[in-house]
């Protein structure tokens, strides 16, 4: 049996983060939603935005730690709640307004094209194998991601992207994997997925059946934010109760340029 399609991971794979962007982007979002909130009547400083964007993340720990996710306006649902603690009812007429001050930080300071990225795609999309994304959105939603990605000229690589956002459950849940894997139209087992966190991509795509490869790359994470335990980058990183000799990937790269070179020698060991 061959491959007959890979996915990737997207966040510190196939996009990288300069060091500090998480933090300017958080510090964006909190003057950017308070002006919003202000703008709707509501008045709040950046502070209480702060506050509040505290307890959002910690009510989203919970269901991500069920490996579960919510839409993008459930999590503007529970900002205002904890914006006003609870006095002020949501309204649907403010999603666009409030969607723009919370998501447009990510434009404002993007992320960057790993810069492997393009001829990696580009050879999976001449050697005809289906190309998938798995990704685990944060507060970043599936829409500004695609837009991210088309700004790029990559997102016609990808035969089909699946954000936790939409799909409502994350990595390293096999369903997310599964979905994919029926959705490029080939079995688990004919799958590669490229990540480079250990518990959600490759012990969570071998998990789902899928060969994975781990991608070890130092270059375009936010050092800043992993040194930080409670920011979510670090968060990520935690490998629950798995010990790192019970992930065993089926191959190890350090650049998304060794891609073809690991495709075609997992092809070889099938």
């Amino acid at each position: 049996m061959s491959i007959k399609a890979v996915t990737f991971d997207l966040w510190e794979t196939l996009l990288f983060e300069r060091d500090g962007d998480s933090n300017r982007r958080s510090q964006a979002r909190y003057a950017h939603v308070a002006e919003a909130f202000n703008k709707f009547g509501i008045q709040v400083s950046r502070e209480q935005v702060q506050s509040a964007m505290k307890q959002v993340i910690n009510s989203l720990l919970k269901i991500w730690d069920r490996n579960e996710d919510v839409t993008h306006v459930e999590q503007l649902e529970a900002l205002v709640r904890f914006v006003t603690n609870g006095s002020v009812e949501f309204r649907r007429e403010w999603v666009e307004a409030l969607s723009e001050a919370y998501v447009s930080p990510f434009f404002e300071i993007p992320p960057y094209l790993n810069p492997d990225a393009r001829s990696a795609l580009e050879y999976l999309v001449e050697s005809g194998k289906g190309i998938g994304l798995i990704c685990n959105t944060g507060l970043t939603p599936g829409f500004a991601l695609r837009r991210f990605l088309d700004s790029e000229g990559v997102l016609g690589c990808f035969d089909f992207l699946a954000f936790s956002d939409e799909i409502g459950f994350r990595k390293p849940d096999y369903r997310i994997f599964h979905l994919v894997a029926r959705k490029l139209k080939t079995d688990p087992n004919s799958v590669i997925h490229v990540g480079d966190n250990l518990r959600i991509d490759v012990w969570g795509a071998k998990s789902a059946g899928f060969r994975a490869i781990c991608f070890a790359c130092d270059e375009g994470r936010d050092k800043i934010a992993e040194a930080d335990p409670n920011s979510l980058v670090a968060r990520s990183r935690s490998l629950g109760t798995l010990e790192k000799d019970q992930i065993k990937p089926d191959k190890t790269i350090s650049s998304l340029g060794e891609v073809k070179e690991a495709v075609e020698w997992l092809e070889e060991e099938m």
